[in-house]
C-alpha cells in the first residue's frame, strides 16, 4: 500500500492590530467602548506603579521574594472579557488580571509578605490564588471549567501560564482533556521568551506555542501579548466560543518580561541589555497611551493626574498592609506549642528568625 498523505488543518494565525506608534488596522479594531479603554488603561498603569513599589519594598526587606510583571500589563484586556461568574487561574505573574478583577493590593502585600492572609479568596470572588508550580494551575482551570459543563452552567475559566510551563506534562493533560471532554477554558501562554534563564528557543522546537494547539484538536492563535486591542479581541472570540459550547482554544501571547524573572534573579547573566532595549520600544503602555491619544481620550495632562491618583490609591493599601502587619501575631509564635522543648534545628532556626526580626523591627518595637 503507498504512503498516503492525511488532510489536516495545521495553520496558525497570528494577530496584531496595534502598532509600535499606537496606530491600529481599523479593519481589526475591536471597536472597544470609550469607557473599557480608559479603565483597562488605568488598571495597566496601577500594575506598572505598584509593581515599582514591591520592587522597592522587596529591596528595603519588607516583602519576599515575587515576580515582576513589567512589560506583561497588556494581560489585563484578556481578563477584561470574563465575567463576574467565570473563574480567572494565574501563575504568579497574573497580579495586573488578579487586581482587576477585584484582589486588592494590600491582599497581594501580605502574600509576599508571608502572611496567610494573604492567600484568602473574598466570599464572591472567583480567583484562584497564584500557582507557584509551573503549569499545574492550567489542570485546576480544567476541572473548573469541566465542572461547570457537567452542570450545564454559562461559566468559563481563563488560565495564565508561561512558556515555560509548557514543558511540564500538567500543560498536556490540560489541553488533552479540556478537548476530549470540551471543557469551557481558555489557555494564555504568555511567552516572554525566558522561562528564568532558559531561553523559549531551548524549551520547543515548534515553530509556535500556538501551535501545540493542534495537536489536540483545538483552536490555536498567536497574539501579539503587548497589543491591547489583540489581546483583547482573542480573548474575546476565545471565551464567547467556549461559552457557546465551542471547547477549548490556546492563545500565545508573545510579549517581554522587562524585569527579573523574581527578585532574587540576575538577568544580566544571561541576556542582553540590547535585546530588552528592543522591547522598551514595544512596551504596551506606551503603545496604547498613543491609541487613546489618537482617540482624543487621553491627553499628557489627563495622564499626570492619572499618576498621581494612582500613586495615592497605592499608598492607601499599603497604610492598610501596615495596620494590619502592626496588630498580626509574632511570627516568632509558630515554634510554640508543639513541642515541650524545641529540636537543635528548630531552636536555631527561631534564634536565626529572630535576628532577621530585629534588623528590621523599628526601635520603638523592640522596647
Amino acid at each position: 500500500m503507498p504512503r498516503k498523505e492525511i488532510d489536516l488543518t495545521c495553520r496558525v494565525e497570528y494577530l496584531s492590530i496595534l502598532d509600535e506608534d499606537g496606530l491600529a488596522d481599523a479593519a481589526l479594531d475591536p471597536a472597544m467602548p470609550g469607557e473599557l479603554l480608559l479603565k483597562i488603561h488605568r488598571a495597566m498603569l496601577l500594575a506598572r506603579r505598584f509593581d515599582e513599589r514591591m520592587f522597592a519594598m522587596q529591596r528595603q526587606g519588607r516583602i519576599g521574594t515575587f515576580a515582576p510583571v513589567k512589560g506583561q500589563e497588556a494581560q489585563i484586556a484578556a481578563a477584561a472579557v470574563l465575567e463576574p461568574d467565570d473563574w480567572l487561574v494565574p501563575s504568579f505573574r497574573e497580579t495586573p488580571s488578579e487586581l482587576w478583577r477585584g484582589k486588592s493590593m494590600e491582599s497581594v502585600l501580605l502574600l509576599y509578605g508571608g502572611y496567610n492572609e494573604g492567600g484568602a479568596i473574598p466570599p464572591g470572588l472567583k480567583n484562584l490564588p497564584p500557582s507557584i508550580p509551573v503549569g499545574s494551575q492550567t489542570l485546576h482551570a480544567v476541572g473548573l471549567a469541566y465542572a461547570a459543563r457537567y452542570r450545564k452552567e454559562k461559566q468559563i475559566a481563563m488560565s495564565f501560564f508561561g512558556d515555560g510551563a509548557t514543558s511540564e506534562g500538567d500543560f498536556h493533560e490540560a489541553l488533552n482533556f479540556a478537548s476530549v471532554f470540551q471543557a469551557p477554558v481558555v489557555f494564555i501562554c504568555q511567552n516572554n521568551h525566558w522561562a528564568i534563564s532558559l531561553p523559549r528557543s531551548k524549551q520547543t522546537q515548534s515553530g509556535t506555542i500556538a501551535q501545540k494547539a493542534v495537536a489536540y484538536g483545538m483552536p490555536g492563535l498567536q497574539v501579539d501579548g503587548n497589543d491591547v486591542l489583540a489581546m483583547y479581541a482573542a480573548a474575546r472570540e476565545a471565551a464567547d466560543r467556549a461559552r457557546s459550547g465551542g471547547g477549548p482554544t490556546l492563545i500565545e501571547a508573545v510579549t517581554y518580561r522587562m524585569s527579573v524573572h523574581t527578585t532574587a534573579d540576575d538577568p544580566k547573566k544571561y541576556r542582553r541589555e540590547e535585546e530588552v532595549q528592543e522591547w522598551v520600544k514595544r512596551d504596551p503602555i506606551a503603545r496604547f497611551q498613543k491609541y487613546l491619544a489618537e482617540k482624543g481620550l487621553l491627553s499628557p495632562e489627563k495622564i499626570a493626574a492619572l499618576e498621581e491618583d494612582v500613586k495615592s490609591e497605592i499608598h492607601a493599601a499599603e497604610e492598610r498592609w501596615v495596620r494590619f502587619t502592626e496588630k498580626a501575631p509574632d511570627p516568632l509564635d509558630m515554634f510554640d506549642h508543639a513541642f515541650a522543648e524545641l529540636p537543635a534545628h528548630l531552636l536555631e532556626q527561631s534564634e536565626e528568625l529572630r535576628r532577621e526580626l530585629d534588623q528590621t523591627r523599628s526601635p520603638h518595637e523592640n522596647g
